[in-house]
């Protein structure tokens, strides 16, 4: 009896060692926040697992740093393309490529990328998030825009729109694309996911969104001057698009947490059709010191926070490149130094920056505070 006692309390101990969550806006990054992140296509055998209750995930030991890349929240506001996104609240640079999200107790939803500003938002992720939820966004229309002059004449040269038509007409006048996206979102497990950021209570979240594209062309003759519109063109009829296709399926997962000691996308793996994984990205530790293939037990940066001044400090004796920018990407302090450097930061307004060092041997950066 005492053995069957004993056995139970294992079994219900094992099944409640991890916690059902919730995640809301509170848990979303936040303007000043560094995520680093790994990417790569898996060469091992991985899977994506099982939908349900207490799953673990166990994909510990698998990032390398060399292909660590730093993901920096900024501010909206002061951004390069700010003056198109009037409603939002968080903008994302990733290696300079700038994307634009609203952030509400509802969802983050998603208005554009760089200079390329949605007709309508898109839900990039519904909230709250818990087990068992089920939404679907769309289906939206994210394009719909013309397309005219020497681009399009480069996308769809003379010799193509002759082809397309018969020899009828032989010049594209005017494209227009209209893209709509329809995405279904399924929290369909939580459990415990491990990688080489430590343990977290996690929910799993399936995406699968469905992206169809219409592509009308107007083509004319131009000795005649005729023309005519070709409408719904197959994106492999125009060599330039032969890559894409009108009609696409996305399939991905994201575990994602509400511990307030990491940013809330904990992995998400690109899937094929069978949940074969075809790639994925991890959010990592941050690299010693924030560093990328640069020695961490080298530099020295201080005080932080800073007040007045910020000294740093590299033992090699090499040209290094400078820069401190604040949270809207703009550019405070440029200079360069070899061995070390003292800023002053007089006059520079209170709150948090961006430092970035490089060398020919790897770049830094790193999230400072003045007070």
């Amino acid at each position: 009896m005492k053995n069957k006692l004993l056995l139970l309390l294992l079994v219900f101990f094992g099944l409640d060692s991890f916690s059902q969550i919730t995640v809301d806006e509170t848990h979303i990054s936040n303007i000043g926040d560094i995520v680093y992140r790994y990417t790569e296509v898996p060469t091992g055998s991985y899977a994506v697992g099982s939908a349900g209750t207490n799953q673990v995930w166990d994909f510990s030991s698998l990032w390398q740093q060399s292909n660590v890349a730093p993901l920096l929240f900024i501010d909206p506001a002061g951004s390069p393309f700010d003056l198109q996104y009037p409603n939002t609240n968080l903008c994302l640079n990733d290696n300079g490529t700038y994307s634009y999200y609203n952030k509400t107790n509802t969802g983050l939803f998603l208005h554009g990328l760089g200079d390329t500003v949605f007709n309508s938002p898109a839900l990039y992720l519904p909230l709250p998030l818990n087990y068992g939820l089920s939404v679907t966004d769309g289906p939206i229309v994210v394009i719909q825009e013309a397309v005219y002059g020497p681009f399009l004449s480069l996308q769809i040269p003379n010799a193509v729109v002759a082809q397309l038509t018969n020899g009828i007409a032989n010049k594209a006048d005017t494209a227009l694309i209209k893209i709509t996206s329809t995405t279904d979102f399924l929290v369909d497990a939580w459990g415990s996911m491990t990688t080489d950021l430590g343990t977290f209570d996690v929910l799993r979240l399936k995406l699968v969104t469905y992206t169809d594209s219409e592509l009308d062309v107007y083509c004319s003759d131009t000795v005649t001057g005729v023309g005519s519109w070709l409408l719904n063109v197959p994106f492999d009829s125009i060599p330039a698009l032969s890559g894409f296709s009108n009609n696409d399926i996305e399939y991905k997962y994201q575990w994602i947490t509400n511990d307030n000691s990491a940013s809330f996308l904990i992995c998400e793996a690109f899937v094929d059709a069978n949940d074969n994984i075809t790639a994925w990205a991890f959010q990592t530790p941050t690299p010693p010191s924030s560093t990328f293939s640069l020695d961490a037990e080298h530099f020295r940066i201080y005080p932080i926070p800073a007040t007045n001044t910020l000294n740093v400090e590299y033992q090699e004796d090499v040209i290094t490149d400078l820069k401190l920018t604040d949270i809207h990407g703009k550019v405070i302090i440029e200079s360069q130094f070899s061995s070390t450097i003292n800023l002053s930061l007089e006059g520079i307004a209170r709150g948090v920056y961006y430092l970035t060092l490089k060398t020919e041997e790897g770049e830094l950066i790193k999230k400072i505070s003045l007070q």
